[in-house]
């Protein structure tokens, strides 16, 4: 996924990095969709002058030391700020990579957290819209969202929508090549599963006569000639 974010990335920072205040808690997000997955990586910057308030919230013994535990704990956070829907059904993010800069450098305003996570998407075709609601550290946060092209040629990107914070993004796609409703195995259960087994069942029995009454008549058929 690295290799893919570079083009986005680049994208996202060439206006962010001149327009990027002191007073901001920078939150940019690439967005990368495939077939049953999302991949994300956040990019995470505190100004210097918003330093103190971030690092209260990640160093919370106050030891000037970012242990693991307290790094895992602050990206944890940071996920469950997010909410992800896709087809209006809620998506639970799952923590796939961390990466922390030095104290010092966040100090300096220069420090970049960095948090990758993913999502299983349930399996669908046709038009779906993907929503993502970033509230963490709002008072303080500016945020940047934006998507991949998808290298699935079953994946075309229709549309992408954002507030003014860019803190809620909407992404309208289409996706195909996977199975339909229909064939789904929600679709087969209660009394379309019933139904469908009485069309079977009918279909056979159809199959079956229409077999016998074959044989009959061509039994019968035989028995004329063999009487001329």
């Amino acid at each position: 996924m690295r290799a893919c974010l570079s083009a986005a990335i680049l994208a996202l920072a060439v206006t962010p990095a001149l327009a990027h205040r002191l007073d901001e808690y920078l939150q940019s997000t690439i967005l990368s969709v495939g077939k049953g997955r999302l991949q994300a990586q956040m990019t995470l910057t505190p100004g210097v002058a918003v330093y103190p308030i971030v690092i209260a919230r990640i160093d919370t013994d106050a030891d000037g030391v970012l242990s693991k535990t307290e790094q895992r704990a602050y990206s944890e956070r940071v996920l469950q700020d997010l909410s992800l829907t896709i087809d209006g059904h809620e998506l639970r993010p799952r923590l796939v990579l961390m990466e922390f800069p030095s104290i010092a450098e966040m100090k300096e305003g220069r420090g970049e957290i960095r948090i990758e996570f993913s999502a299983d998407l349930p399996a669908n075709a046709g038009t779906r819209k993907l929503i993502l609601d970033n509230h963490h550290q709002s008072r303080i946060a500016a945020y940047q969202v934006n998507c991949l092209v998808s290298r699935d040629p079953g994946i075309r990107i229709i549309a992408q929508k954002r507030n003014y914070l860019q803190s809620l993004y909407e992404l309208d796609y289409v996706e195909s090549g996977v199975l339909s409703d229909i064939l789904s195995s929600a679709w087969w259960s209660g009394d379309r599963l019933f139904l469908v087994a009485v069309a079977l069942l009918l279909f056979a029995r159809f199959a079956f006569l229409w077999r016998r009454n074959s044989w009959i008549t061509r039994t019968r058929s035989r028995h004329s000639l063999s009487s001329v």
